[in-house]
Formats: C-alpha cells, structure tokens, sequence
C-alpha cells in the first residue's frame, strides 16, 4: 500500500526538483533561507550532565531533500554563473 501523504506531496516535490535557478537575487535568498544543516538537533544540559538529546527533526519535513537540491542549485548558480566565492557561503 502506497503512503497516502507521498502521493499529494509528489507534485510539489517534482516542481521544487525541476526549478533552476537563474535570478542571482533569488539564489542569494535561498542560499540564505535554506539552512546549510539541520539546525534542530540539541542537547538539554542541566549542571554539565546531558538530560536530553532532540534529534534532527529535518527527516521529518517531507520537502527535506528537495530544499536540500534547491539550495545546492541556488550555490552552483552563484559560483559557476556569477563568480561569487563558495567560501561566502560557509
């Protein structure tokens, strides 16, 4: 049986795979938008001992690995197309 979320999803998920990227104003904002990692993951501390531990909640979002591609698309533009530095982006 087919995951009855994936099949609604499927057509965002193609659109946001098929975009390129050719605007270097919007690749700046999605280089920017689109986090370079996960930044859920966290450590609740209380008196230097670990209490808890969140996992990335990243896998979670079902357009996760097409920001991902996005965002990928958005650097290769700035680098290959308009000659920006890739260590901007770090």
């Amino acid at each position: 049986m087919q995951n009855l979320g994936s099949h609604w999803l499927q057509p965002i998920r193609q659109w946001l795979d098929t975009r390129e990227i050719r605007d270097r104003n919007l690749a700046l904002f999605l280089s920017k938008a689109i986090p370079s990692q996960c930044p859920f993951a966290r450590d609740i501390n209380l008196f230097g001992r670990r209490l808890l531990h969140i996992p990335p909640l990243c896998k979670l979002n079902p357009f996760y690995d097409q920001l991902v591609g996005l965002r990928f698309r958005a650097l290769c533009y700035l680098v290959d197309d308009c000659g920006m530095n890739f260590e901007a982006f770090s």
